[in-house]
């Protein structure tokens, strides 16, 4: 019986975390940075801040658990781990991937509306074309994909970077110096918008838990994964808030909150060039983010099948390519059909639930594990347990809010 094919390892830490900066940059920064402006004003910085803070604590559970168990469909392998139960890990592995669908759907959407604005093409057609566009690089090959998602990240970085240079005098030290004062002096109606930028400002820090799922394609990825995560989160918080401190000292919020592209605005503002580019760059980072998506997704798949969880088909990996071919074809077709058949705005207002969910389950499966007190290697990466339950509390804290206070969200 011949051997089944691995997946091809050939993922650097560099590669690893350009792949996971492009899936968390994107629309966190260049959407959600209006909205967040207009519910906090000069405080809005510090609901990143804070969302940050909230993400770090579930990143540290997930850098935990992939240098305990490097393996795709990693979110189902650690519940598995945790629960030994095969139904709840396949039910955790389907969340994952169903999410990884609906964000790729949605996306797809928004961006065939953007080209048929631009170019006389059927909606309907620009989906499916732009879907299968995404499936062919993925099935390429994990090097080449990664390579070319780590590419557009870093023309993203370079944008951001960009708007931070030229508002770093006078406005980014305008902006510390208006949080600092409104800390003091903002009354209880301005920390409520703070909290509720906190929520928005949350989804745009939600990617980093890609980066487990191609553990199988890191070298030493027991060592490599977890930094990856923390580099991750680490470089999108400092780009952020700086962002942020130029934006809200740069615009005013309410102009911000109106734009449908306020990075654009911010970029106009400080530098008085044309900002007609960074849009194209925005355009860009959404289909980064579809192509991340699509290889998260195909990689659970793979993940679930490989343990006998789901039909073994979707396992198979092709000799040149070592890529696997069926599971990013099904996923494809997912995607395609949602496009083209669903309500995705209820979708995706679902699929952020179930993405907390999704936390809050890695987090108590890391709670779990550390109780049955199993022997890692020394090399391991270990946190303390008040970590997950911290992010426990923090995830039920948004997933309250949300359900029950904050306005447009719960809806």
């Amino acid at each position: 019986m011949k051997p089944e094919l691995q997946l091809n390892r050939s993922l650097s830490m560099g590669l690893l975390t350009l792949y996971g900066l492009g899936t968390t940059i994107g629309a966190g920064i260049f959407v959600l940075i209006g909205k967040v402006a207009g519910t906090g004003g000069a405080l809005a910085p510090l609901s990143f801040v804070i969302a940050a803070v909230i993400a770090g604590l579930s990143a540290l559970s997930f850098a935990e658990l992939s240098s305990r168990f490097p393996e795709s469909a990693g979110e189902a392998v650690y519940v598995k781990e945790a629960f030994n139960s095969n139904t709840l890990a396949l039910l955790m592995g389907l969340a994952v991937a169903a999410v990884g669908i609906i964000s790729t759907a949605t996306i797809v959407v928004g961006f065939s509306g953007y080209l048929a604005d631009v170019v006389a093409v059927p909606r309907a057609a620009a989906r499916v074309g732009i879907t299968l566009l995404l499936v062919a690089v993925a099935i390429r090959g994990i090097r080449s994909s990664v390579t070319l998602a780590a590419m557009i990240t870093l023309i993203e970085i370079g944008l951001l970077l960009v708007v931070i240079f030229f508002g770093a005098s006078p406005e980014l030290g305008r902006g510390v110096e208006n949080l600092v004062a409104s800390i003091g002096t903002s009354s209880t109606a301005a920390w409520y918008g703070v909290v509720y930028g906190v929520i928005l400002a949350f989804y745009a820090f939600i990617g980093f838990e890609d980066i487990v799922n191609v553990a199988e394609e890191t070298r030493n990825a027991s060592r490599v994964v977890p930094r990856a995560i923390v580099w991750t989160l680490v470089v999108t918080t400092i780009l952020y808030l700086a962002v942020a401190l130029v934006a809200v000292a740069a615009t005013r919020p309410d102009a911000l909150a109106a734009s449908g592209a306020p990075l654009t605005l911010v970029f106009e503002r400080v530098s008085g060039l044309p900002g007609h580019w960074v849009s194209i760059i925005a355009i860009l980072s959404v289909l980064n983010g579809a192509l991340i998506q699509i290889i998260m997704v195909s990689r659970v798949l793979f993940g679930l099948s490989r343990r006998l969880w789901i039909p073994g088909m979707l396992g198979y990996v092709h000799p040149k390519t070592r890529t696997p071919v069926n599971a990013i074809l099904v996923g494809g077709a997912a995607v395609i059909l949602l496009s083209l058949t669903l309500d995705l705005e209820r979708l995706a207002a679902a699929t952020s639930l179930l993405t907390l969910i999704v936390f809050a389950t890695v987090n108590a499966a890391l709670l779990r594990i550390k109780h049955l007190q199993r022997a890692v290697p020394d090399d391991t990466f270990l946190v303390p347990a008040i970590f997950p339950v911290l992010g426990i509390l923090s995830i039920a804290g948004i997933a309250v809010f949300m359900l029950g206070y904050a306005p447009g969200i719960s809806s």
